[in-house]
């Protein structure tokens, strides 16, 4: 018995996106792909790492080519089709925590998921298993949102965007804040949720080792364009465009660590 492979879930088809001079986006293809290995874009501050996402989702003008969410243009969505989008597309930014932050931990998370039933994306979980997902004690559930450290806040974020069962999960320099030595664990925690979800994933991030760690697929974008595309080891090992040259020497541990 043949096996089709799952089709790509959201897709960027020769995008071109500017703000209204030269464009920042350049001639960008990317396949998001349920139950796929997460795939990372890697690129120096500037480069257009933070517009992609937002084009991604809808939120800008395309000069030229197109996103499409189960084939169908974002752009273009119905009322309806909006609803779903917003479900099942979920971002994480670096500072994208839009809640009140006198509320609970557990208040958040709770209200997160009574959104999610609403949306018919309900989701079977306790609070104590998603902040779990994001190495957080259950004791941070009384804890108030204000109270939380920059990182306990993104790992907080990070548990919202959970609570829905994405099927694309977008995450934009998701762990600035978060302790160095706890990335790695993070990481692992959520690749194993992801998986069991089967959802696709999209790590935007200057960290080299992390986006190494977590994504088979990397894509190097300098230029408004993907200089560079495969695994990170590959990457590093053929460097002959100025931006790769200047990731690999300004992230020493990472080359050595996936050589």
């Amino acid at each position: 018995m043949s096996t089709t492979s799952p089709a790509p879930i959201l897709r960027a088809t020769d995008l071109v996106v500017g703000y209204g001079g030269p464009a920042v986006l350049q001639g960008i293809d990317l396949e998001l792909t349920p139950g796929a290995a997460p795939v990372g874009i890697v690129g120096e501050s500037g480069a257009g790492k933070s517009t992609l996402v937002e084009a991604l989702l809808g939120r800008l003008r395309i000069r030229e080519g197109h996103v499409t969410f189960e084939g169908r243009t974002v752009s273009k969505l119905s009322r309806r089709d909006k609803k779903r989008f917003r479900a099942a597309v979920r971002t994480v930014a670096q500072n994208g925590l839009d809640i009140d932050l006198r509320w609970t931990v557990e208040r958040a998370v709770t209200g997160a998921l009574t959104d999610a039933r609403k949306a018919g994306r309900a989701n079977g979980r306790s609070v104590a298993e998603l902040l779990d997902d994001v190495a957080l004690e259950p004791s941070f559930a009384s804890r108030t949102v204000y109270s939380l450290s920059g990182g306990e806040k993104q790992r907080l974020a990070l548990a919202l965007a959970l609570t829905t069962r994405p099927d694309v999960l977008l995450l934009d320099e998701p762990l600035t804040a978060v302790d160095p030595a706890m990335r790695g664990e993070i990481a692992r925690r959520l690749t194993d949720t992801t998986r069991k979800l089967g959802t696709a994933v999209l790590l935007v991030s200057h960290d080299v080792e992390l986006v190494g760690r977590l994504c088979p697929t990397v894509h190097v974008l300098a230029d408004g364009t993907f200089v560079a595309s495969g695994d990170l080891a590959a990457v590093f090992a053929d460097a002959t465009h100025p931006a790769v040259v200047g990731l690999a020497e300004a992230a020493p541990l990472a080359v050595q660590r996936f050589a």
